[in-house]
């Protein structure tokens, strides 16, 4: 299928505008409109809702959300060169895409969408694990958003859905498993982009849960984890030490031994060492 919306297909538009992919943009460009709708499509039911776009350059992806029946696209696209074929997507979808150019770290989203709201890109891979942790760790929670669909790097996609004991496993996973229920939907080679990445990646789709899987105070349990496997490879009792002379004995409260290692310690236990630290015991 070339095209799934009556515009051009997504090869004749970049060469229409002359869009060469930026590696410092982080740029790998998805041209297959078939894989794009498929990516739009693990996202769930679009009707009725907002959907975040990052980095959308020539809109392949924006294509496939809008023909999937997004009530509204708001695309952040930092790259200038990329406006005009964005332009030509939102004058044939009247009223459904905004296109604001910005650097996604630095926009207010949010304030410009009407819930429920999606996030669906196909990450710059340059600012995608801050725009995740940004998104997984705001000042109220549940979020501004519903569920986040994302493609990543097949290696950091695996690192949001680890397990402990495995060598992927560590703060990303705690995070994102915390407040969601975190998959892996799809993995695409390399060859299914333009420029093609050295690279798998990997679609991860996260819904929001209404509360945290297990209670905690979100600043505590980030400052715990951290410190765990900024040195994972130490005993917790090491590594941990810096919150107190009393580490030892609030790790054994918390039900873990002091010698083992952050890449042994599960979600519900680490919360259970947050709680016994934020209560100073």
């Amino acid at each position: 299928m070339a095209t799934i919306d009556g515009l051009p297909p997504l090869r004749e538009v970049i060469a229409a505008h002359g869009l060469v992919a930026k590696k410092q943009l982080g740029q790998n460009f998805l041209l297959d409109l078939n894989l794009t709708a498929k990516i739009a499509r693990a996202a769930g039911d679009l009707a009725g809702a907002d959907v975040l776009e990052v980095g959308p350059g020539p809109g392949g992806l924006t294509r496939g959300l809008l023909a999937e029946g997004a009530r509204r696209v708001l695309a952040v696209e930092k790259d200038a060169r990329c406006l005009p074929a964005l332009a030509e997507i939102a004058a044939a979808y009247p009223g459904r895409l905004e296109v604001v150019q910005g650097d996604a770290l630095e926009v207010d989203a949010a304030a410009r969408l009407t819930a429920p709201v999606k996030v669906v890109a196909n990450l710059p891979y340059n600012v995608g694990t801050e725009l995740l942790i940004r998104w997984l760790t705001p000042p109220v929670w549940p979020p501004f958003w519903q569920s986040l669909t994302l493609m990543f790097q097949k290696e950091v996609a695996e690192r949001i859905v680890a397990r402990p004991g495995s060598d992927a496993y560590g703060r990303l996973a705690l995070l994102a498993q915390w407040r969601c229920d975190a998959k892996i939907v799809m993995v695409l080679p390399p060859e299914a982009f333009t420029p093609a990445p050295k690279v798998h990646s990997a679609v991860v789709h996260l819904v929001a849960r209404a509360e945290p899987r297990y209670p905690a105070d979100a600043r505590v349990l980030e400052r715990v984890v951290g410190m765990a496997f900024n040195q994972r490879r130490k005993m917790l009792r090491s590594a941990l030490k810096a919150l107190g002379p009393g580490i030892e004995a609030q790790l054994q409260a918390a039900g873990i031994a002091p010698t083992q290692r952050a890449e042994e310690i599960g979600l519900e236990q680490f919360c259970a060492l947050a709680r016994v630290v934020a209560q100073g015991g």
